[in-house]
């Protein structure tokens, strides 16, 4: 059980966990920045979390569900209020909707997360703190003790568990729900680096082929929010090419970045792209939610085999990037 101490301070409003782990504080670090770490541990055994939006960013957002032994569902967000990693970060957590906004009738907190290294792995100190004292207890109440203790005490599994986030993994596409997709992969670069290389035309041409063969003639940047975008690709013996459109809708460099996207030529619906770089210990973890139309939609894509064309692009990428290219 790594957790070694709770209290609960009635006078200042505050609740302070205090856990134990034999891994080295960057390890414990990857793991709450990780989204598909977090969503391991974050919720208690009954109530598993999926976390469907995870920004690592002073103003950045995470939004995660939480799904009962029968079904129901609650939402919870964060706002992100500080960060120094690897050492600590502070949010602002509210129960929500399923877009994130707030759920007035029940409390937020504001916590702070505090990674300090130890003669024998790493120490977590969580202090959360209430607005009044009825919010605090209606939290006691509602059992936010023993949720946590519950919760935290799977921490340790996904500590050990170093081969399912290894650096070197391929790309992997994970189902969140009936519309949406998270495809991850950490690339063997700094965020500054993947984001440039994602913003470039030049080093986009270079990289974003796809299996070996094809080409990018067209690649037409969208440079600020409300611009739009345009790639085409285009086999190397001269045959029938493919491409994609769409309008940028959100960019904070360098870690987010929402646009659409629709296939140029076919009236299928578009799709929501939400790309998140966070910096991780072996380089930079590229998450990119996809929110399809549909169901079936979302399985037809993914039956095409896109992650393998995605993972020959990353391979690409991180060449360039050992090559020393100018990204």
């Amino acid at each position: 059980m790594p957790v070694i101490s709770v209290q609960k301070n009635l006078d200042e409003l505050t609740i302070t966990f205090v856990a134990d782990f034999g891994a080295p504080l960057t390890r414990l670090w990857n793991a709450y920045a990780d989204p598909r770490q977090l969503e391991r541990f974050w919720g208690p055994p009954t109530y598993p979390a999926t976390f469907i939006r995870h920004d690592v960013a002073v103003g950045g957002r995470s939004i995660y569900r939480m799904t009962g032994p029968t079904g129901n569902q609650h939402y919870g967000c964060w706002l992100w209020t500080s960060l120094e990693a690897p050492r600590s970060f502070a949010i602002v957590d509210w129960f929500a909707d399923e877009t994130g906004a707030p759920n007035t009738d029940l409390p937020a907190m504001h916590a702070r997360f505090q990674f300090d290294a130890t003669d024998t792995g790493s120490r977590l100190t969580t202090v959360s703190l209430c607005d009044t004292l009825e919010q605090l207890e209606q939290l006691l109440l509602m059992g936010v003790l023993e949720g946590t203790c519950e919760a935290m005490s799977q921490i340790d599994s996904v500590l050990a568990d170093l081969a399912a986030f290894a650096s070197d993994r391929a790309v992997e596409a994970q189902i969140l729900s009936d519309t949406q997709v998270r495809v991850a992969r950490v690339i063997r670069g700094s965020a500054d680096q993947v984001w440039r290389a994602h913003n470039d035309a030049d080093l986009m041409k270079r990289w974003l082929l796809g299996p070996d063969g094809w080409t990018m003639p067209v690649c037409e940047i969208a440079a600020n929010v409300g611009d739009s975008y345009r790639y085409e690709w285009a086999p190397e013996d001269g045959g029938e090419g493919f491409g994609f459109t769409g309008e940028l809708l959100e960019s904070e460099a360098p870690h987010r970045a929402v646009t659409t996207e629709a296939m140029i030529g076919m009236d299928y619906p578009s799709t929501l792209n939400e790309l998140t770089l966070t910096p991780v210990e072996g380089g930079t973890l590229l998450s990119l939610v996809i929110i399809y139309a549909s169901a079936e939609i979302r399985d037809a894509a993914l039956a095409t085999g896109m992650t393998d064309g995605m993972e020959t692009s990353y391979e690409r990428l991180e060449q360039m990037l050992d090559e020393a290219a100018p990204v």
